[in-house]
């Protein structure tokens, strides 16, 4: 009943976005495939304000899976006698339907309200929100011409938000909106965390500089005030179109805390990965073991990680590369740990509205376990997608995953997963 409450809603949104044809935003990233490629919101003022205006979109995602998972671990024994190092039979079949909420407001002239609900997500399948927050990119209450001048080249973001650490999670799936993503999954150490706090943003001539503090943790509190930290983000880069076919951006970011009651860099997306039940044993579910495929390194307390993302497109060509590294520790670890991660995308779009696209990914990481074993994993990803509409996406990709060196206890022994992934988008 539930499900079908929530398509009917998600059916009459739909319909409301076409009949009012809804216009754009000042300073903000369409949902469809116009918001593909772009990173932080620009500068340019495209769009006038004429009051306060509402904008009300959404996004959806299904999958079919077909995926096989193996792996050599010990046998470990509960205390009810399953082995929990026994791998979940699956097969094939649809996952549950991702849902977004968008609800954009212009409150101002450059000022903008986001605000994004996540109204079915594989980890928590009832409505909650992820996050909102104001957008500043002008301040027209000051009156003031040099506060004017200042804000030509200056963004600022206030809320609880995506912190803007790196450039990856700007081509993620987020949960119903994977419409920027060309692949079906995320990376496997997957960076993203929703956190308060404020950021300023610099754009001038394709020199780029983001500046922003949050208080370090998923949710709000003031408890245990001697472990809470601020966490501290900054990024430095250039962006910029060297003439009408290429494109080159490269960015340097760093985040770090000094300490917290639970740092969530590794482990913020709480709507779930693509590869349902992936490398879970037979006691698993879908919304309890939501991380399935993806690998979080531990480091809740504090964490200190630093990522160099080149990206370059060229007449439908586009390469996307991630070098990064996390040092950090849990409450009950006395030495920093060190974790590693590459990865490369490559993308070529094709046809008259570049509408196809070809699609290879290569992602590796590896690093320290609190054991002191050192494993790693890799995955490749190849596929396509069809842009049937700017509103629709239809994504097809072969995945194939391998687990090293983990202890002969740990279930992701030996481990390794493989198969089709087929999803459907819908963004508006």
């Amino acid at each position: 009943m539930n499900k079908n409450i929530l398509f009917l809603a998600c059916a009459i949104l739909w319909s409301f976005s076409g009949q009012a044809q809804q216009r754009d935003m000042q300073f903000w990233r369409a949902y469809d495939q116009r918001g593909i490629n772009v990173f932080e919101t620009g500068k340019a003022d495209t769009v006038a304000y004429d009051g306060v205006r509402v904008r009300i979109g959404g996004a959806f995602a299904q999958q079919f899976q077909s995926l096989s998972h193996e792996n050599s671990a010990s046998p470990v024994m509960n205390d009810n006698g399953v082995n929990t190092n026994q791998l979940m039979d699956i097969g094939s079949g649809f996952n549950l339907a991702t849902a977004n909420l968008n609800i954009d407001v212009a409150l101002g002239d450059g000022i903008r309200l986001n605000l994004i609900t996540y109204l079915s997500s594989r980890h928590h399948p009832e409505t909650w929100v992820k996050g909102g927050y104001l957008q500043f990119d002008k301040l027209p209450f000051l009156n003031s011409p040099t506060f004017d001048q200042i804000m030509e080249k200056v963004t600022i973001k206030v809320g609880h938000m995506e912190i803007n650490y790196g450039d990856s999670h700007f081509r993620r799936s987020d949960n119903g909106n994977a419409f920027y993503n060309p692949f079906v999954g995320n990376y496997i150490m997957d960076a993203f965390a929703t956190e308060i706090g404020a950021e300023v943003i610099y754009q001038n001539n394709g020199f780029l500089a983001v500046g922003s503090m949050t208080g370090g943790e998923i949710q709000g509190g003031v408890t245990n005030p001697t472990r809470r930290k601020p966490s501290f983000i900054g990024k430095l880069g250039y962006d910029k179109t060297l003439d009408s076919e290429v494109r080159l951006r490269l960015t340097g970011s760093v985040y770090t805390t000094a300490g917290s009651v639970n740092n969530t860099l590794w482990s913020g997306d709480r709507t779930g990965s693509r590869y349902y039940l992936v490398m879970e044993n037979t006691m698993a579910s879908t919304s309890g073991n939501f991380t399935s495929g993806r690998f979080n390194p531990g480091m809740r307390d504090n964490v200190t990680a630093m990522v160099l993302n080149p990206f370059v497109s060229f007449q439908g060509l586009e390469l996307f590369g991630t070098l990064e590294q996390s040092k950090g520790k849990a409450a009950n670890e006395t030495e920093d740990r060190t974790w590693n991660q590459v990865g490369l995308d490559a993308v070529y779009r094709f046809g008259a509205m570049e509408n196809f696209y070809l699609a290879g990914r290569y992602n590796q990481v590896g690093g320290e376990m609190p054991n002191g074993l050192e494993p790693s994993i890799s995955r490749v990803q190849v596929g396509g997608g069809w842009y049937i509409t700017k509103n629709i996406l239809a994504k097809l990709e072969y995945v194939s995953q391998q687990y090293s060196d983990f202890a002969a206890t740990d279930i992701r022994n030996g481990g390794s997963f493989n198969g089709i992934m087929i999803e459907g988008v819908i963004g508006f």
